[in-house]
């Protein structure tokens, strides 16, 4: 128990290119891992939806979905931006391949920046959350879109976005280099909640970002979890912009149906984060609570071991990112 306050298969063959050019599956059911899901009942099918510009999520996505594949026997597929020659890109703001996958999701994990999306790829993404499955999100999905003025999709830039994930994008602590800028701490009320088994207070590389305090209020049923408190701010004292605010908590949506969908959330997600074991379990049993596995998440927390190395490159915009990747090469060490 945490105690923070005291110290399915590859791509089916009809998706052929698809699944080497657009969507990444990094592991599959093994008979080891049988017993974590019913017998004859396919493996929940986790779809990683990654394109961000500055925070690598295109590297450490598919590090968290390989612990998955390897611990738990989950599916899991991961979608890219890609340029016009197939290679990982994060700074092609205008297309996310593969988002088809997600019609066949059990759950989806958004980390984007600001995409804007055409709609043949954005009609997956809406399908999806109006089927009220559950959505884990990092970071920058609290601003996972930027459609134009005028765009049918102009309301997920702030409002719908907010509303599926507890908030939009408002404001920053600032940056301040490559050190640690966020003290990361728990919540009394929340101690005994499975997504914190394991973990320990941390420091982390991402500044806070502003989401409850002043005049802003996590939207619906959030439930904070984690607490940051900003080591460095360019909000220094603003009462409006306190320099402590909910880093991570969870929530639920509505579906178009009704149906009730767990959504986890943490803003946190600078690439240098998930080197900290506390950062990884975090967001493994995260994507586990927001399944409905919480059950399987043991009382000390889940291996945070990696499957290959994890050494991800900095944070950055422009060509910071490692260029020449195609996404298969992303699979690594899974087999």
């Amino acid at each position: 128990m945490m105690n923070l306050q005291q110290n399915r298969r590859l791509l089916s063959a009809p998706l052929g290119v698809v699944a080497l050019l657009a969507a990444l599956v990094v592991g599959s059911v093994t008979p080891a891992l049988a017993d974590h899901h019913e017998e004859g009942k396919e493996a929940p099918h986790v779809v990683f939806v990654t394109g961000d510009e500055e925070y690598r999520s295109e590297e450490s996505m598919p590090m968290l979905a390989r612990i998955l594949a390897r611990d738990y026997g989950l599916k899991t597929t991961i979608c890219y931006s890609l340029n016009d020659e197939g290679f990982i890109d994060p700074n092609n703001t205008r297309s996310i391949s593969g988002l088809e996958v997600l019609d066949d999701a059990d759950l989806m994990v958004l980390f984007t920046r600001f995409r804007n999306l055409p709609k043949e790829q954005m009609e997956h993404f809406l399908k999806y959350v109006e089927s009220g499955k559950p959505v884990v999100g990092f970071r920058t999905a609290t601003h996972a879109f930027q459609f134009e003025k005028g765009s049918p999709y102009q309301d997920w830039n702030y409002k719908k976005i907010a509303e599926l994930v507890g908030q939009h994008w408002i404001t920053h602590h600032g940056h301040h280099g490559d050190k640690h800028l966020t003290a990361v701490s728990g919540i009394d009320e929340a101690n005994d909640h499975a997504v914190l088994r394991g973990v320990e207070p941390f420091r982390c590389f991402s500044w806070l970002y502003h989401v409850d305090g002043g005049k802003h209020r996590l939207q619906g049923d959030s439930r904070p979890l984690l607490m940051g408190q900003t080591l460095e701010s360019s909000h220094k004292d603003n009462p409006e912009y306190p320099p402590t605010t909910p880093v991570a908590w969870t929530k639920t949506y509505q579906g178009a149906d009704g149906t009730t969908g767990r959504v986890f959330f943490t803003t946190l997600g600078h690439p240098y984060d998930f080197k900290d074991p506390s950062m990884r379990r975090l967001g493994l049993q995260g994507i586990l609570w927001a399944l409905g596995r919480e059950d399987e998440i043991p009382k000390d927390g889940v291996s945070t071991e990696t499957v290959v190395p994890y050494q991800p490159t900095n944070a950055g915009f422009g060509k910071v990112y490692k260029p020449g990747v195609k996404p298969e090469e992303r699979t690594a060490g899974t087999k």
